[in-house]
């Protein structure tokens, strides 16, 4: 089994940011301010064209392609809400298949699946835990975690924060919002013992980058959670997208890691975190919390910061220094 923290990979710096078109065209018919549409943008320009793409029904597959119009300029096909994972994995074996045959080009091509929150978290998880338990080598999953079923109509999935006010979860005299906590995608994934784990944000660009182009490199299935924020859904400002992205990461609520063969490599630690408040009273989702609901979630919080921090420092020095 391939070393995920030294297989070599090439990383994007200020001064080896990628020159050229971009692999998802312009014109596309995101909402201003999408944070969504920015990290894939990213996504497709640190691996570029040399690769296939597989989308599942959500924002970005109804934003970037519109019949007969399409904004991926790479091998794409649309796919129901919840087989992306299931497809993927059939095309990779499919071009693995050719290449033995001597049919198709002697290298590895990449075969992304990207999918949102609902498509990922809910409806597709079967197919992706199937497709990450059969090990496929040149397998990358993206998961674009807007916080909701944003495309039709701002509707709770397992991956809306407590407390947030969606159309089925809605804030009222008996109600707070969104009861449950969000379902932590990335150690499902890890639980699967797959090589490449890794949480990104739009709004650190080289580290999203980065951590796409070690996905394609190491041998064996791949899983990215990437951090998208949605004006409409969240009810902020269309140019808050950056700016709210890193408050996520410094108030702690999204932090940044990679799991490695099952080792933890923080990323980017956080001793000083900005308050949650900070970070929730900009948002019109969470308008109707009082001081004593952000006391709950900044607990909770704390208590999962806790834990990435701690899975991270039982792993040797050399396994952090990869990152």
């Amino acid at each position: 089994m391939t070393n995920a923290a030294k297989t070599p990979y090439e990383k994007v710096t200020a001064k080896t940011f990628p020159k050229g078109p971009d692999a998802l065209a312009p014109g596309h018919r995101a909402c201003q301010g999408c944070g969504e549409v920015l990290a894939l943008r990213l996504l497709l320009k640190a691996l570029g064209t040399d690769m296939i793409a597989v989308s599942a029904t959500g924002c970005m597959e109804v934003c970037t392609a519109p019949f007969p119009q399409s904004s991926w300029r790479m091998p794409w096909i649309h796919v129901a809400f919840e087989n992306a994972a299931a497809v993927a994995s059939g095309v990779e074996a499919a071009v693995d298949i050719l290449r033995r045959k001597g049919r198709g080009p002697d290298r590895r091509i990449p075969v992304v699946a990207v999918a949102g929150d609902g498509g990922t978290a809910d409806i597709g998880i079967q197919a992706l835990s199937g497709a990450l338990e059969r090990g496929h080598k040149d397998f990358i999953y993206v998961c674009l975690d807007n916080e909701a079923y944003m495309n039709t109509g701002i509707q709770r999935s397992s991956e809306t924060p407590f407390g947030a006010s969606t159309t089925t979860s809605p804030s009222g005299a008996k109600s707070k919002g969104q009861s449950t906590w969000k379902k932590d995608m990335p150690a499902i994934a890890a639980a699967h013992g797959i090589p490449y784990v890794a949480t990104a944000n739009p709004a650190f660009h080289l580290d999203l980058m980065s951590k796409i182009r070690r996905a394609a490199a190491i041998e064996g299935p791949a899983y990215i959670h990437v951090y998208a924020s949605c004006p409409t859904g969240w009810r902020i400002k269309p140019e808050l997208a950056v700016a709210i992205g890193k408050l996520a990461v410094n108030t702690r609520i999204f932090p940044l890691y990679e799991v490695l063969d099952g080792r933890y490599v923080l990323n980017r630690r956080v001793d000083k975190p900005v308050p949650v408040a900070d970070y929730i009273k900009q948002q019109g989702r969470f308008r109707h919390l009082k001081d004593d609901d952000i006391a709950i979630i900044q607990a909770r919080v704390d208590e999962e910061y806790e834990r990435i921090v701690k899975l991270a420092d039982v792993f040797p020095v050399e396994a952090q220094e990869a990152s």
